[in-house]
């Protein structure tokens, strides 16, 4: 599994906590972590979450990551802004028991961490508990177990009415004010890890014009 971490600006300077809780147990898993920062507040591309939507719709549809972590101050912006987009299933993840829950009924394809609120002391070890619960079995399993049959049959549903809902996403990138397009894009290596991590096909040609 690719997961690719993806900060916003209020939340940039935690970028190097995120990431090391995140490789650690990715590394424990055999996962490969992508950091598309922002690294620092200071970096030169500045990221919103409406643009972590974007970011994180583009690197999932292309399939150039195979799960996103992401968030914000609270997290709830950041959730908003990815499930605005087809192709994700964004959940607000507070705690261990979120994520285990989350993986086991929902099974997204991303998560959005309040990394503002109550984010103090042990902070970063939370971020560890967190990310061990999320990647601890397959996803979709069902909690409790006894339930997995209808919780399978009920995300099937929503996949459906998801795929009815919207359009496809070069679609929606075409639609969009192009220099937030483009400035979701504009991390310093975006352009390196998404092409060559990327599918080939309509969304990674289309991307590649902009970037180019």
């Amino acid at each position: 599994m690719r997961i690719a971490l993806i900060n916003e600006n209020s939340q940039a300077a935690k970028n190097g906590v995120i990431y090391g809780a995140l490789k650690k147990i990715a590394d424990e898993k055999g996962y490969e972590v992508r950091n598309y920062g922002m690294y620092t507040a200071e970096d030169e591309a500045q990221l919103t979450y409406v643009q972590n939507g974007i970011l994180a719709a583009a690197i999932l549809n292309a399939k150039a990551a195979d799960f996103v972590v992401t968030g914000c101050g609270t997290g709830e912006g950041a959730m908003l802004a990815l499930n605005s987009f087809p192709g994700v299933i964004c959940g607000h993840i507070e705690s261990p028991l979120d994520a285990y829950t989350f993986s086991q009924i929902n099974a997204g394809n991303a998560v959005a961490l309040p990394f503002a609120l109550g984010f103090g002391w042990g902070g970063d070890l939370n971020l560890e508990y967190i990310f061990e619960k999320l990647f601890l079995e397959e996803p979709g399993g069902g909690y409790p177990k006894e339930r997995a049959v209808p919780e399978k049959r009920n995300k099937l549903i929503l996949d459906g009415v998801r795929e009815a809902a919207f359009k496809p996403l070069p679609e929606i990138l075409k639609a969009l004010d192009q220099d937030l397009v483009k400035g979701a894009f504009a991390g310093e290596h975006f352009k390196e890890y998404f092409l060559a991590d990327a599918e080939e096909g309509e969304i990674k040609t289309f991307i590649s014009s902009l970037i180019q």
